[in-house]
């Protein structure tokens, strides 16, 4: 008789979640958030705030609903990759990457960002007709130039 083992779940070694009303003034605070929490957990994660800054501005700008809040989440695993949640209340407007755009364009470029940063990024159904956004930025993945030790441990 063979035992097989259990698949092994990596579970965060840091978490932190919090819900901000779906406005300008609660993605900013998003944002805020974000570079406190991450210097409360002693570590630095390059482009962290800017991929929150452009999830949450989508969540207020596309997947507002009246009346309902937009959610953040960050997770720190222990291989130091940090995992970004950005939850709203719009199911049904899920984003994608557009063309690349004129260089004299107001928007448009926010995915491009989150895609130059992160490892890996999707969206996911979310419970209530609602959707998750989400960006993985690993260790040493990054912009052309910026590519150096994304996480490091803060002193």
């Amino acid at each position: 008789m063979t035992q097989k083992s259990a698949p092994q779940v990596t579970a965060p070694t840091h978490l932190f979640t919090v819900q901000l009303s779906a406005t300008r003034r609660g993605a900013r605070l998003a944002r805020l958030l974000t570079e406190r929490q991450l210097d409360d957990w002693g570590v630095f994660v390059e482009g962290a705030v800017q991929v929150v800054a452009e999830l949450a501005a989508n969540a207020v700008l596309h997947g507002r609903v009246p009346g309902r809040d937009f959610r953040l989440g960050l997770r720190l695993f222990a291989d130091r990759t940090l995992r970004i949640e950005v939850t709203d209340a719009r199911g049904d407007r899920v984003p994608c990457v557009h063309d690349p755009v004129t260089a004299d364009a107001e928007s448009g470029r926010g995915l491009l960002i989150v895609a130059a940063y992160a490892e890996r990024w999707g969206v996911d159904e979310a419970a209530a007709g609602c959707k998750v956004v989400w960006a993985e930025l690993a260790p040493g993945h990054g912009p052309p130039g910026l590519r150096r030790s994304r996480v490091t441990s803060g002193s």
